[in-house]
């Protein structure tokens, strides 16, 4: 692959990784907002009406439209680039699964929909929540490690010092807490845990709240006691925090903003995408870290 076509194809990789942004962004709005009950076919009851519709169905409709702009984006480009001869064929593989994934992410997002279509209850369940967000942030990592690999390939014959390897793996155990962090926060938001607890560092004047081992088996409180699961997403900021530094600090900032003001639309969008900006820098390091063999 020349230079140019790397530069090309890795610019058009990472458009399409701000546009996963945009997407996170609005998939969070759609979140807080609810308006994802509009992806279905209901009767107007308890006097929620076609007002009250109309309010909810412009957020939906951006984020569908949204997600098949990009379905688009990355489907034209890359048959123009097999065509040419400018990606080789298990490059383009590799970009049709993403392809496939992406298509894959808009059937979860209606199965997580579903779940809250039920009598007397518009809450989805939490675990598919997190499903639909692990997804979408799989895909954005996957998409965004593909293009630095292309743009800025390592030599096969590079080797790195124990220094670099230390570093290499602390990279990869603060994306790990990461992205559990970011796991925890699905569940706080699935579960409405953060309309509860809004004091910090204290949950009610508790360092950890009285009624977190509420549940048993004990595990079931790490998903459905909202109590634990806001105790939990809590606790690994903290450690996430301590990890990385100044770059969480505003996630951090952010995080308690939204929950002292009882979670408003924009805290909460803003805090749910600067969490994929914050996982997109860590793989950064890591790639800037490893040897990897050119995608060519």
């Amino acid at each position: 692959m020349t230079p140019a076509h790397r530069k090309l194809i890795s610019g058009w990789l990472f458009l399409l990784c701000f546009m996963l942004l945009g997407m996170i962004a609005i998939g969070g709005v759609t979140r807080l907002t609810g308006s994802g009950l509009s992806i279905m076919d209901w009767q107007p009851h308890e006097g929620f009406g076609l007002e009250g519709f109309q309010r909810i169905f412009w957020a939906e409709w951006i984020h569908r439209f949204w997600g098949r702009l990009m379905g688009l984006v990355l489907l034209l480009p890359l048959i123009w680039f097999v065509v040419r001869g400018m990606i080789t064929r298990r490059l383009a593989l590799r970009l049709f699964i993403f392809f496939i994934l992406g298509a894959l992410q808009g059937a979860i997002g209606w199965f997580m929909v579903a779940s809250g279509f039920r009598p007397n209850s518009t809450a989805v369940e939490p675990i598919r929540l997190v499903l639909h967000l692990s997804a979408a942030l799989l895909l954005y990592g996957a998409i965004l490690w593909t293009a630095f690999s292309i743009r800025w390939p390592v030599p096969e014959s590079h080797t790195s010092s124990s220094a670099a390897r230390l570093a290499k793996r602390l990279a990869c155990f603060t994306i790990v807490l990461l992205c559990t962090t970011i796991i925890a926060g699905g569940f706080t938001a699935g579960t409405h845990a953060g309309f509860l607890f809004n004091t910090f560092p204290l949950m009610d004047g508790h360092l950890i709240p009285t009624d977190y081992a509420q549940l048993s088996p004990f595990w079931m409180n790490w998903f459905i006691n909202k109590a634990a699961v806001q105790f939990d997403h809590r606790l690994l900021a903290t450690l996430t925090a301590l990890s990385i530094g100044w770059a969480v600090v505003i996630q951090y900032a952010l995080g308690v903003t939204t929950l002292l003001l009882v979670v408003p639309v924009w805290a909460g969008a803003v805090h749910q995408t600067f969490a994929a900006v914050l996982l997109g820098v860590m793989l950064y390091v890591l790639h800037c870290l490893r040897g990897t063999k050119a995608m060519a």
